[in-house]
């Protein structure tokens, strides 16, 4: 066993070649094993092993600055400097986190969670580094699904204008999350298939020196092209070939599916939590939009680089064909793509994660909004059930979305409102529509949504009552029936309760007759409470009488979190909420 000896980088320079195998072997099974029992990226941190090690056998970490991006893949990295007892020990597991963390080790530099940021930060290194006339290694690892996201286009630039040591590290694996996309991977390809000799260079062209390792996992290959650019003077690109899922036989036969993963038998590769035949919103999405594009050639579905989000596997992106766009993983382009289709007739619909989301800023205001365009926006695990790690977290979109104008941003709350709202956003002609996908489960009410959302900013009151109401957004919806019922139950107060469905506006008119009848609002959002829904209704009743009680998540970076304990946290059960409302009535 070599890894008992194996306390950080330098008990690594020690070893062999051969010895340096074994290791790896035995990485790849403490990977496996950790992996089966607790869940976490799979396939991108089997297939970096061998490269890790020979990172850290070649330069001096930390003097020498090692930055992953997306950091998903830095699980040997973290074994190797001193956290591997959170990958032995099923107790310490969650001591460390998914991603490279500065809090854990002065090994990891940034928490880092979003892709195609690594060549960036690391010039921010370098360029330090060389203010400070000092004369480390800098090395930014960044898989070649990252290399499809804009800022990595900026971050090579840059790197290849400063001109002083910088190293990059292409970790070609042929893999996003999915099949890669874009012109830039025919280029991938025929390095791969010329060895790095084909007249197209890429990386050349940007003016950056070039290497080429064609096995990814052989130590003398890695070993040797490092020590060629150690401590080199100039910027360089090493594209090194390697496996993803390497050395797990289903995660390399079904390399989008093991991408990620919840634990699963090691044996056979079944999943420990099989999801059966339970209804999801993904699969939903997926199937409502392969026939809308049935009955109508200008329906397009567009990812960035997660099309599973919204359902769309192998075998339906086949059958959508060209109406199924990956774009890769770059959301900018995304939401600017999906503008410009609606700007020419055509009727894209845009499934993204919240967290994914928030790269978009400047595109949704600028590309999208200004000129009003009639795209739609499927927007998912915006909740406290969705996303917990600090670098993925969902709760942010209310604020950022909801304040900018032409914007109608929709909060169903169950399956019947969901396919209501998505049918009328891909038909209506006049403003860009996002819609915020329940995450709580497919939750059925029976009922047929006859809304009509042409008439924007009308909130439904689904039980009318008398001195307090309770305004519950989406998810929240049935927190807020819970509210109510209790009320009722133990206190005898009929209250009224609302489902306000836009997020973007306020139904002034209903909200200045409550005031005839009631005393106290509750809001209640499944988000982050500063510039959030809660905020516009009590910002109507400031000039008034009317008591508002704002329930949602204080504003803070969240790590890790459970999301119960969060929302006891918060006040945001039924019992503190009506605890609160009765020492406020009395």
């Amino acid at each position: 066993m070599y890894l008992e000896k194996i306390n950080s980088p330098e008990d690594v320079k020690k070893l062999s070649i051969d010895e340096m195998k074994d290791l790896s072997a035995e990485i790849r099974q403490l990977l496996l094993k950790k992996l089966s029992e607790h869940g976490g990226h799979i396939g991108p941190n089997l297939g970096i092993v061998e490269l890790t090690v020979a990172l850290h056998y070649v330069f001096n970490s930390p003097k020498d600055k090692i930055v992953y991006d997306v950091s998903h893949q830095s699980y040997t990295h973290k074994i190797l400097t001193g956290r591997k007892e959170a990958f032995i020990n099923s107790e310490k597991y969650d001591e460390v986190s998914g991603y490279s963390n500065p809090q854990e080790s002065n090994h990891d530099f940034f928490t880092i969670g979003h892709t195609s940021t690594s060549i960036s930060l690391a010039c921010g290194l370098a360029k330090a580094r060389d203010l400070k006339d000092e004369k480390d290694n800098v090395i930014a690892i960044i898989g070649d699904g990252s290399l499809s996201g804009g800022e990595a286009y900026e971050g090579l630039n840059n790197a290849a204008e400063a001109g002083t040591n910088m190293i990059i590290v292409v970790n070609d694996n042929d893999m996003s999350i999915a099949e890669n996309h874009g012109g830039l991977y025919k280029n991938l390809k025929k390095l791969r298939d010329s060895e790095g000799k084909c007249e197209c260079n890429f990386f050349k062209a940007m003016g950056l020196d070039y290497y080429y390792v064609k096995d990814g996992h052989d130590f003398e290959q890695l070993i040797k092209v490092f020590n060629k650019v150690k401590d080199i003077k100039h910027p360089v690109v090493v594209h090194i070939h390697t496996i993803k899922g390497k050395g797990f036989e289903f995660a390399e036969k079904n390399k989008e599916h093991w991408h990620w993963g919840m634990p699963f038998v090691l044996e056979t590769g079944e999943s420990k939590f099989p999801m059966g035949d339970t209804e999801d919103y993904d699969y939903l999405t997926g199937k409502y939009l392969l026939d809308a594009m049935k009955n109508d050639p200008k329906v397009v579905a567009i990812t960035s680089g997660t099309p599973a989000v919204f359902g769309f596997g192998k075998e339906k992106r086949k059958e959508a064909g060209r109406q199924f766009v990956d774009v890769g993983i770059a959301e900018e382009h995304a939401v600017a793509l999906a503008s410009g289709i609606a700007a020419n007739g055509g009727r894209p619909v845009y499934g993204v994660c919240s967290t994914f989301l928030q790269r978009t800023y400047d595109q949704l205001s600028q590309d999208l909004c200004i000129n009003n365009n009639p795209a739609v926006i499927l927007v998912y695990l915006a909740s406290v059930y969705g996303m917990n790690d600090v670098t993925h977290l969902g709760l942010y979109d209310i604020g950022m979305m909801s304040n900018i104008p032409n914007m109608v941003y929709l909060a169903p709350t169950c399956k019947e409102e969901y396919f209501k709202m998505l049918k009328w956003g891909m038909s209506q002609k006049e403003h860009p529509v996002a819609i915020r996908v329940p995450a709580m489960g497919v939750i059925e009410s029976g009922v047929e949504d006859k809304t009509d959302y042409f008439k924007l900013n009308k909130y439904q009151v689904t039980k009318a009552g008398k001195g307090v109401v309770v305004i519950a957004l989406g998810d929240f919806y049935q927190l807020g029936q819970a509210v109510v019922t209790k009320l009722s139950n133990e206190n005898g107060i009929e209250a009224t309760l609302i489902n306000p469905k836009y997020i973007t506006g306020i139904d002034e008119e209903l909200l200045e007759n409550l005031k005839k009848e009631h005393e106290l609002v509750i809001t209640l959002e499944d988000g982050i409470l500063d510039g959030g829904f809660g905020e516009k209704i009590a910002r109507f009743y400031g000039p008034s009488d009317m008591k508002v009680l704002n329930y949602g998540i204080k504003k803070e970076l969240l790590d890790r979190y459970v999301p119960d304990e969060l929302m006891k946290k918060n006040r945001l059960t039924d019992i503190q909420i009506v605890e609160d409302i009765i020492s406020i009535i009395k």
